[in-house]
């Protein structure tokens, strides 16, 4: 082989690259959990990627921070929920910004459980048999039938004295009803933590609100510009926040677009499977919030994990949250 053709092939370098050496977890010998997560941080890939959410986790916490976590519904509808209310509940969390879904289906779960299912199912049949299917968790349609008779209870009660309320109101005083120390909802009104819902009427909530107002209460509603302010003011009072974002959406822009009112978020960690292509919100990384000052630019003060919720948002509690 000529010396041409073989610096195309191997092209010859004396500079020596820094950082530390790649080295996975070493199983040989008795297994300790925490020096798995640890040796995430020479992995690569995803699993440096969560080494980091820990490390900027866990700094969140020596800082005092402010912690706000945001979720989308699919966490609760999974076996997530009992996670995020282990958060609550231990007082790791000061905020939590979710959306109706996780509102409608805490409750549900405090009396009837959803149901492992099948990712390829009939669909026409599950129809038929009046079963809602959510990837490959299965949801009898009787839970709703009783979520509205709860809720109906629940409106004539809350609306009693104010026909005008707020979704942090609702969530807190709809907690206050429930008794699952499994419930995200109870959780955070057991611990004065502020459930904002920005979109409270994009589930089954909003229909039964809309079905409540027209047949029992004409007067009634909900204001959301209030938590708005409340939310900002949270985040204007605060020395320093963190957010972690599991998923995307209007939760996670939420927290963001309030942390901009005090110059940005201070850490932040997303855990996301969105796509950056499409410009979306959801896919968007951390760095571009930085763009609009929505997350302080600092040293390795946020990160995106680009896996699926289920499988590493455990991990990260595992890491962080526990002592």
């Amino acid at each position: 082989m000529d010396e041409d053709s073989r610096e195309h092939v191997v092209p010859g370098s004396d500079e020596e690259v820094s950082g530390p050496d790649v080295r996975g977890y070493d199983f040989r010998g008795s297994f300790e959990f925490d020096e798995m997560l640890d040796a995430y941080a020479t992995t690569g890939f995803q699993a440096t990627q969560l080494a980091e959410a820990i490390d900027i986790a866990e700094r969140m916490q020596a800082d005092d921070a402010t912690i706000y976590l945001t979720l989308t519904s699919n966490i609760v509808s999974s076996g997530l929920r009992e996670a995020v209310a282990y958060l609550v509940r231990e007082g790791y969390v000061d905020v939590l910004i979710t959306t109706a879904g996780s509102l409608t289906e805490d409750v549900i779960k405090t009396a009837k459980p959803f149901k492992m299912g099948e990712w390829d199912a009939d669909e026409a049949a599950l129809r038929e048999r009046g079963v809602n299917r959510l990837g490959n968790i299965f949801v009898p349609s009787d839970r709703y039938v009783w979520l509205e008779e709860y809720l109906y209870d629940f409106f004539d009660d809350f609306f009693a004295e104010e026909k005008v309320r707020t979704p942090t109101a609702f969530a807190r005083e709809l907690g206050e009803t429930l008794d699952d120390e499994d419930s995200v909802l109870k959780q955070a009104a057991d611990n004065d933590v502020p459930v904002y819902c920005p979109a409270l009427t994009d589930a089954e909530v909003g229909n039964f609100l809309y079905y409540y107002r027209r047949g029992h209460d004409s007067e009634v509603g909900i204001e959301i510009l209030d938590d708005y302010d409340s939310l900002i003011e949270r985040s204007l009072l605060a020395d320093t926040t963190g957010l972690i974002a599991v998923g995307g959406g209007v939760p996670k822009h939420h927290a963001i677009m309030t942390n901009l009112f005090r110059g940005g978020a201070d850490y932040v960690v997303y855990i996301s499977t969105g796509v950056e292509g499409d410009g979306s919100l959801s896919g968007a990384p951390p760095n571009e919030a930085v763009s609009w000052g929505k997350i302080k630019e600092r040293e390795d003060n946020y990160t995106l994990v680009e896996a699926e919720a289920t499988l590493v948002f455990p991990l990260l509690i595992a890491g962080a949250f526990t002592s």
